[in-house]
């Protein structure tokens, strides 16, 4: 269960290996800058996000949250447990806290409980012998929570995926994902024709008719009328911290945070998009918070927003490098290789930030991105434009807490491994900060194609967004435009060390997360295979070599890389702008979902050699 602790600077970082997940702590050394006002007005944020994690946790899979509840309870009350029950209740209870559920954050398969049935029921005796409280509903008998959640935990074929978008049988998209934004009985043909009046927060389900109904998301607002919806108890307590925090706040956050406040209180649509804009021209706060409906990605149609809650701190010190990308925006719009009736003919409200993130939870976190560009309303995005930030601090709890020496095993040759060594982790961050601040800030929608574009793209509205976004900053991470900025010396090299990982990554180490099947259901994942692959088929940039019995991708020539790059962005931008659904389907299927399980076996045992783990949840700072 734990490995070994990475020491650096007399800090800890990497605390244990929980099975593939590694444990690392989070500092925000930006935090000794705060006034004492900011520090409350940042506590009271903090708390926000901590009331709605349930959300997410619920949102995950039926029951999920009380059977978080019945884990924790367990967990507290181990040693009373045989040692081999309590270390697997152990470690099952901390992969639950790390990926929020029984689902892994990265690949969406469900993880069974390391336990038998009847060790199990006699670790919840012993649980309730030494004074455990279980979440046992009014009426209901130990056998009858129990049963509840027997399936879940020990049946591999229940509910295996959290979000399952090209489910093995042929099964309705809706009806194979765990996830809990769709009743039973409704499917994608049911939806078809169906415009919901809150598309990003609510729950569809059928009414006793077999009518599609609704049931929104909100704490409801008695003094206009609004009752209460679902989710209801954990968005009071939500806003009532968010109620805290607005006298700390300054005038522009304040906005922001009463916008939030008065979207959770009615649901409405015209509600989330005040909020957006008013965060949106919250451009310099020095305390800031996500917190609400966000991220589509667990959604199998890509329209439910997934609860998360952040709170940061702007690092000044750090942030030059991104105001550099920011300001060029227009720059970058205007040299895009895909057509120009798809570009912005006006950037707007680009601004980007470096912060060091003071908590994260739901959909963020334990497991987060390394950087982060909102709001995702397109219509949005291209009338007032978005903020981007890269995450300071987490980006380098990654590097101080990676084990050494698994690098090199992926390099083909000398070269490949000191050009990783010397470059690779400007180019990571450099790809990071392209992706986030030009490639979702960029392009528009055709003129008959406004609103949302997971209208059209439906289940693959989500990979294609990120693989444009992937796409463009490829594409510019060789330019010479980035030494004209400043950014880096060398925007050669530091291109061609990008490109070797992002083949590397894309085409083998990634599968090392996926230890069974044969596809992927995760967007991130999907749209990097599909790169990767599509670049080989469609161009001689690439090369796949086996030697020793091993596989290898080397970029044979950074040119022809770019220039599949363009060329793939070019198709990319079209399918988005234009709502092709079936180009969209065409390019994922072809490229991006399926792999060989034996090239995945082989992928994994070279990374099991070297101790690695796949996936990091970070533990962040405490705030009393």
């Amino acid at each position: 269960m734990s490995g070994p602790v990475a020491e650096t600077d007399d800090r800890r970082y990497l605390l244990e290996k929980v099975g593939d997940a590694a444990v690392v702590q989070c500092y925000c050394d930006a935090w000794v800058r705060l006034t004492p006002r900011d520090r409350l007005l940042a506590y009271h944020l903090s708390r926000a996000a901590i009331a709605g994690r349930r959300i997410f946790v619920a949102q995950k899979c039926e029951h999920g949250a009380e059977l978080l509840d019945l884990l924790e309870e367990l967990y507290l009350h181990r040693v009373a447990m045989p040692p081999a029950v309590a270390d697997a209740i152990s470690v099952y209870t901390k992969r639950f806290w790390i990926n929020n559920g029984p689902y892994h954050a990265i690949t969406a398969r469900k993880e069974l409980l390391p336990l038998d049935p009847c060790s199990w029921r006699a670790a919840v005796d012993s649980a309730l012998a030494s004074g455990a409280r279980l979440p046992i509903r009014s009426g209901e008998s130990v056998d009858q929570l129990l049963a509840r959640h027997d399936r879940m935990l020990f049946d591999a074929s229940y509910r295996s995926m959290v979000t399952a978008k090209n489910p093995d049988d042929g099964t309705d998209i809706l009806e194979a994902s765990a996830c809990t934004f769709y009743g039973p009985g409704v499917t994608m043909s049911k939806l078809a024709d169906v415009t919901e009046r809150f598309p990003l927060n609510s729950d569809v389900e059928l009414d006793d008719a077999g009518r599609i109904t609704e049931v929104v998301w909100r704490m409801g607002d008695p003094a206009t009328g609004v009752p209460p919806g679902r989710h209801a108890t954990e968005i009071t307590e939500i806003v009532g911290h968010l109620e805290s925090a607005l006298p700390l706040a300054a005038t522009k956050t304040g906005r922001a945070l009463e916008a939030l406040i008065r979207f959770y209180r009615t649901g409405a649509e015209a509600d989330r998009i005040a909020y957006d804009i008013a965060w949106v021209e919250d451009t310099d706060p020095i305390v800031d918070t996500v917190n609400g409906f966000i991220e589509v990605y667990v959604d199998p149609r890509g329209r439910k927003g997934s609860w998360e809650g952040i709170v940061s701190i702007e690092d000044p010190l750090k942030a030059q490098r991104l105001k550099s990308i920011a300001e060029a925006a227009s720059w970058f719009e205007a040299h895009m290789p895909y057509d120009p009736k798809f570009r912005k003919p006006d950037v707007k409200g680009i601004s980007a930030r470096s912060i060091d993130v003071i908590i994260e939870t739901g959909d963020s976190g334990p497991v987060t991105p390394i950087g982060i560009n909102l709001p995702n309303d397109q219509s949005v995005r291209e009338e007032y434009g978005s903020k981007s930030v890269s995450l300071a601090n987490i980006s380098e709890a990654y590097e101080r807490s990676a084990v050494k020496g698994a690098r090199r095993e992926w390099c083909l040759t000398d070269d490949e491994f000191e050009r990783s060594e010397k470059f690779g982790r400007l180019a990571n961050e450099l790809h990071t900060d392209l992706h986030e601040i030009i490639g979702h800030g960029s392009g528009r929608q055709a003129d008959d194609r406004q609103g949302d574009p997971a209208r059209w793209l439906r289940e693959h509205a989500s990979a294609i967004e990120e693989a444009r976004a992937d796409l463009i900053a490829l594409y510019f991470l060789c330019d010479k435009k980035l030494e004209e900025l400043g950014i880096c010396d060398d925007a050669e090299a530091v291109g061609r060390a990008g490109f070797e990982a992002y083949a590397r990554n894309g085409g083998l180490v990634q599968l090392r997360r996926v230890k069974y099947g044969d596809r992927l259901e995760e967007d991130h994942m999907r749209n990097r295979q599909m790169i990767v692959r599509w670049i080989c088929a469609n161009s001689h940039a690439v090369a796949s070599v086996v030697r020793d019995g091993k596989h290898y991708l080397t970029v044979l020539d950074s040119g022809a890389f770019r220039k599949a790059v363009g060329e793939l962005l070019s198709i990319v931008q079209r399918i988005k702008s234009e709502g092709d659904y079936e180009g969209a389907r065409a390019l994922m299927e072809t490229y991006g979902v399926k792999f060989d399980p034996s090239l995945r076996d082989e992928i994994v045992a070279r990374y099991e050699r070297h101790d690695s783990t796949t996936y990091t949840g970070f533990v962040y700072p405490r705030l009393e």
